[in-house]
């Protein structure tokens, strides 16, 4: 009897374990808001010169919150907004995409760990960004 309770017990846990793990990454699939922070920076130009920067030194916002439902990417703090153009799904990654100003930008995010990688080109630039994204606290999607 109380190997048949151990093995229940057992069988228990990995359900739950499982069933955490997958809630976790079906939450950066797209279907609710996400804060993202980009962390590293390359700035390469037309010469194939490419070298390390921050993202303030880049212009890039510190936090951005991307709003699926809404269509838009924005700077936490409301002063940059870009609407999302293509909104898709590939081998487990949400894929955006837009334009501000002169530059087209492509944004990556693995829908099991939020990690993030984008780019912003313009005719000079391009800007390789290496970031995480997680659950907007209080994002509502609307």
């Amino acid at each position: 009897m109380k190997t048949l309770t151990a093995i229940g017990l057992a069988l228990w846990l990995f359900a739950i374990s499982a069933a955490a793990h997958a809630a976790a990454a079906a939450s950066y699939d797209g279907s609710v808001p996400l804060l993202c922070a980009p962390a590293t920076v390359l700035e390469c130009r037309t010469d194939g010169t490419c070298e390390g920067t921050t993202p303030a030194a880049a212009d890039f916002p510190a936090f951005v919150t991307v709003n699926p439902k809404g269509k838009k990417i924005s700077a936490l703090d409301g002063s940059r907004t870009s609407a999302i153009k293509v909104f898709d799904h590939l081998s487990d990654r949400i894929v955006l995409q837009g334009d501000e100003g002169a530059r087209a930008w492509t944004m990556v995010v693995s829908e099991a760990t939020g990690q993030m990688s984008a780019t912003a080109s313009d005719a000079d630039h391009t800007f390789v960004i290496f970031g995480a994204c997680t659950l907007f606290p209080g994002g509502s999607g609307k």
